[in-house]
């Protein structure tokens, strides 16, 4: 399967990728991203990945950036399209361009703490379980597509939101693998009698490579 990711800004969730099923279960075929200092393009361009970026301020609009985005990514030949800190909403007219092709990792369980400045709005309500969520994007409010993988942290005493997302990282940089991995082995599907419900198939999970 030939993915296409888009990040905002570090990319250690790109890097986790590259490092796994890259070359293995998946290709990572482009990166884009709306910041054209964003590490993450550092580190697909290392990694022999196409790149681009797409400026907020060259486009009259985000319709027509994301339209130019989703153009670019079709050039590609992208069947997966993988959101790994990408900080700006999509358009529902690129959602609906890759329905059923877009998954987010969001450090939150979901439908806990959705949006922005997830860590902190957990922290503020006195959550002591913290956790990742990869889920499927589709037009509707934000993050409310349905899940594919999640996992928690204990983490009764946390007070501090760097503290909270260090002990996150290494748990989103193995469920968005093994996430893509799944998609890419087609062992994950919607249940027909539960539109909200992704079944994973237990049998390839056991079997995937990914821990």
């Amino acid at each position: 399967m030939r993915v296409g990711v888009l990040a905002s800004g570090e990319g250690t969730n790109l890097q986790a990728l590259l490092d796994t099923v890259h070359g293995r279960e998946v290709e990572i075929v482009a990166v884009a991203s709306d910041q054209p200092a964003a590490r993450a393009l550092d580190r697909a361009r290392a990694a022999g990945v196409a790149t681009a970026v797409f400026e907020r301020g060259d486009f009259p609009g985000r319709r027509e950036r994301d339209a130019a985005i989703a153009g670019w990514l079709e050039e590609c030949d992208v069947g997966l399209v993988v959101l790994a800190g990408y900080m700006a909403i999509l358009d529902d007219v690129f959602l609906e361009r890759f329905a059923g092709r877009i998954v987010n990792v969001h450090p939150s369980l979901l439908p806990a703490f959705p949006g922005i400045r997830a860590i902190e709005q957990a922290l503020a309500y006195g959550a002591k379980v913290f956790g990742v969520t990869v889920h499927y994007v589709e037009p509707g409010a934000v993050d409310s597509g349905p899940i594919v993988l999640q996992g928690a942290v204990d983490l009764p005493d946390a007070t501090d939101a760097a503290e909270v997302l260090a002990a996150l990282r290494p748990l989103e940089h193995e469920l968005l693998p093994r996430a893509v991995g799944l998609i890419a082995a087609g062992a994950v599907r919607r249940d027909a009698t539960h539109p909200r419900r992704v079944v994973v198939d237990q049998a390839a999970a056991g079997s995937s490579s990914r821990p």
